[in-house]
């Protein structure tokens, strides 16, 4: 690993972390924007094993080692991560309190081994007695110590609630700046703290001197339970990180395809992302295991297997497993959590009205069925609720529904744990049933090139919008002004059924969409058929979204015949050949597509 200071450190080696530039610029210009009084408490929201704790871990570590302690702008940056295990109210504001002066301290002083030493209890209170001469803000740091004090000695009525208020006491008596990036704070509404943390945090997340930056990885209780209602609602910006985009997934398999030293060809990167749906966390472990495995990603049938194996018995399946028994463990007072949780990822209900939707009453029939016990559905509904707490299915509380994840490896996992902690099948069938299974998937991308384009044809309008794009990239006489933003962009989107509708790349803002197609064809131009379709989806799209204006787009990799530009000049589109391509993202930062 690189060789970058640290004060808390982080875990995904330099060499492989990949694209979360726009969070960590954001947490870092927003906590010194703090020293100017605008920025307010911000939670970060997302799926388990996106980044969330890196990038807070990798903010924090800059901040300290990036500011002069002795600029009045300074902010002292303090990273906290809310632990899962049981603890009594003194324990819990000794250990906030002084993880506190740990950053404190080591901040003003420029001792960062205060914090990696970990130094705490009285040997902490001496060495900020003895800094205390040299130390910017004498005052505060003797209150810090009289605080602890009498949170040691049992003169604090409520401890949790005076160590909670610390920091932000300090900041104001000295108006300075400090700024609290905590970790797991789903576990502040877990069994495991019999007392209130989040109602004492009103004030302390209000203060301008001292926002709270707040992250976990339980993401319904963050969102609905802490952040969403109660004391907390309406105190905190809200910024959502979703899965990396084809081009970034594709960018993480390259990178940790050289960290593990294991070929990943550069038209198979992109099946890979799309395969573990662009969690960081899924890339790298199937990377990881293909170099256990010592066995190259060369087509897709042997990613096919490496996944197998890692969702049945490597990477994936130790870190899912842990989170499922973890989870199980706190809300198992019915004995029946785990079969309801297996028996609703099997669940898919077809039925036109209800589509998408779990069955209640199915899971209760199978429940009978399978362990001979008539369980009420209030009770279902109950275990369903807190399964969900946990994100391991989704809760649609205003329609009182359930749904099954929109993880496709979690939703594979399930199937797989069930069968064999739930059901009591032998390990090692499961895991040859599942590898024969994807053995004999069918392939679902049959012109890897033309989906290599494709992502970074996606990656373009992600990375261009809000920009003035020369209309040379695009053969265009006029420089094209591209959408504010787009909701969404996906690749593969099917509006009709039939040859020819699925469309290679849609993009759509408020009132533009951009529909696209990938030509990786070479040795030949490309002629006026492929137009026509793109023309054809741009009519479906224009009949079933009704935007105010389409934009129709196509790469080709060697350009157009005569007559196809006379054609594409004719309607509208844009297109592309491979020199333009190129150019065009270098313009914006990215890499050029691989020769092949």
């Amino acid at each position: 690993m690189k060789n970058i200071p640290w004060v808390v450190k982080p875990i995904v080696p330099e060499e492989v972390y990949t694209d979360r530039e726009e969070f960590l610029e954001y947490f870092y210009k927003a906590a010194l924007e703090a020293a100017h009084r605008r920025t307010m408490s911000t939670v970060l929201l997302g799926q388990r094993r996106m980044g969330k704790t890196e990038i807070f871990k990798r903010v924090v570590n800059r901040l300290f080692f990036e500011q002069d302690p002795k600029s009045p702008d300074s902010v002292v940056p303090v990273y906290f991560s809310f632990p899962d295990t049981i603890e009594n109210k003194k324990d819990f504001a000794l250990k906030y309190l002084e993880n506190f002066m740990r950053y404190y301290l080591a901040f003003y002083t420029n001792q960062p081994d205060i914090i990696t030493g970990n130094t705490k209890g009285e040997k902490l209170i001496n060495l900020a007695k003895e800094i205390r001469p040299f130390f910017p803000f004498k005052k505060t740091l003797d209150l810090a110590i009289e605080w602890h004090d009498d949170i040691v000695k049992d003169y604090s009525v409520i401890p949790h609630q005076d160590a909670l208020e610390v920091p932000r006491r300090i900041s104001d008596l000295n108006d300075s700046t400090i700024v609290m990036f905590l970790d797991e704070f789903q576990n502040t509404r877990l069994p495991q703290y019999n007392f209130d943390i989040v109602g004492f945090m009103q004030e302390a997340v209000e203060s301008p001197t001292c926002p709270h930056f707040v992250t976990g990885s339980a993401m319904s209780i963050l969102a609905r339970e802490i952040i969403g209602r109660g004391s907390l609602f309406g105190r905190f910006h809200g910024h959502d990180i979703k899965s990396l985009s084809g081009y970034w997934g594709t960018e993480l398999a390259h990178k940790s395809a050289c960290y593990y030293k294991i070929e990943v060809p550069e038209t198979m990167a992109p099946v890979l992302s799309e395969k573990c749906g662009g969690n960081p966390f899924y890339i790298n472990a199937v990377v990881h295991q293909a170099a256990e495995l010592g066995q190259p990603v060369s087509n897709e049938k042997a990613l096919n297997k490496i996944l197998a194996v890692d969702i049945t018995s490597g990477f994936i399946w130790g870190e899912l497993n842990d989170q499922v028994t973890k989870w199980i463990s706190r809300i198992n007072e019915y004995n029946i959590t785990k079969w309801i949780l297996y028996l609703s990822a099997l669940d898919e209900n077809t039925e036109e009205e209800n589509r998408g939707r779990l069955n209640i009453e199915r899971i209760q029939q199978e429940l009978l069925k399978r362990e001979g016990k008539n369980v009420p559905l209030d009770t279902i509904r109950d275990v369903l609720i807190k399964l969900s707490r946990g994100d391991l299915l989704e809760y649609l509380e205003l329609g009182g529904w359930f749904r099954r994840v929109k993880d496709p490896i979690l939703l594979e996992f399930l199937k797989v744990w069930g069968r064999i902690e739930v059901e009591g099948h032998n390990h090692n069938l499961v895991q040859y049933d599942l590898e024969s299974r994807y053995g004999k998937a069918l392939k679902r991308f049959h012109e890897y090139k033309g989906y290599l384009a494709e992502v970074h044809m996606s990656q373009i309008l992600i990375s261009a919008q809000k920009k003035t794009l020369s209309g040379h990239y695009f053969n265009s006489e006029k420089d094209i002004e591209m959408p504010w933003r787009f909701i969404f962009v996906k690749n593969r989107m099917r509006l009709e059924s039939g040859k020819g509708r699925e469309i290679d790349v849609i993009a759509a803002s408020g009132s533009e969409i951009w529909v696209c197609q990938s030509k990786w064809v070479t040795g030949k131009k490309i002629g006026i058929a492929p137009l026509k379709d793109l023309i054809s989806q741009a009519e479906i799209v224009k009949k079933d979204l009704d935007p105010e204006k389409i934009q129709m787009w196509i790469f080709a990799h060697d350009g157009l015949t005569k007559q196809a530009q006379a054609f594409a000049e004719k309607h509208g589109i844009f297109w592309s050949k491979r020199q333009e391509f190129d150019e065009l993202l270098e313009h914006l930062g990215l890499r050029k597509l691989p020769d092949l």
